[in-house]
């Protein structure tokens, strides 16, 4: 198990647009193992992506704890959506916060997986919600960004 420092809201690295992946090596087959480990810590998050842990390429990692499982997206491309929900978000980079962002309902992503291969998952509800929210993240745009009302919500306990 490797878990990686998480990059934290204030960081400049968050709003930087994260680079295509040339080539699948064997740092970024690493990198997918320490994304996930450092997501499952815990039990903190259902997503990740590679700027959350300072490396500026397009990688992320989701588990929703549905039938899917772990899944890993190497240059992810949005190629459908439809639909629409809102929900309450929030982020291993912005601890403590919450807020209601409105996300497609319905997605089809195209990306590719640690092996290369090309792969299209449909993908709805949380599942969407996820995949949408990490892949915001390649792109510099955090999920307060995107705050419903503008408000943006503290999770932090009133009483120590």
């Amino acid at each position: 198990m490797a878990l990686r420092n998480l990059v934290l809201e204030g960081d400049p690295l968050l709003r930087k647009t994260s680079r295509p992946v040339d080539e699948i090596t064997p740092r970024i087959i690493k990198l997918l193992d320490d994304m996930a480990d450092t997501m499952y810590f815990e039990g903190r998050g259902i997503g990740i992506a590679a700027p959350q842990v300072g490396v500026l390429r397009r990688v992320f990692v989701v588990d929703v704890g549905d039938e899917h499982g772990k899944l890993e997206f190497i240059n992810p491309e949005i190629i459908e959506s439809s639909g629409s929900q809102v929900d309450g978000e929030g982020c291993l980079s912005v601890p403590g916060k919450t807020c209601e962002v409105e996300r497609p309902e319905h997605i089809k992503v195209k990306a590719l997986n640690r092996d290369g291969e090309e792969f299209i998952l449909e993908a709805d509800g949380l599942l969407a919600r996820c995949i949408c929210h990490e892949n915001d993240h390649l792109n510099g745009i955090l999920f307060i960004d995107k705050s419903v009302d503008g408000k943006i919500y503290s999770t932090e306990s009133e009483e120590e």
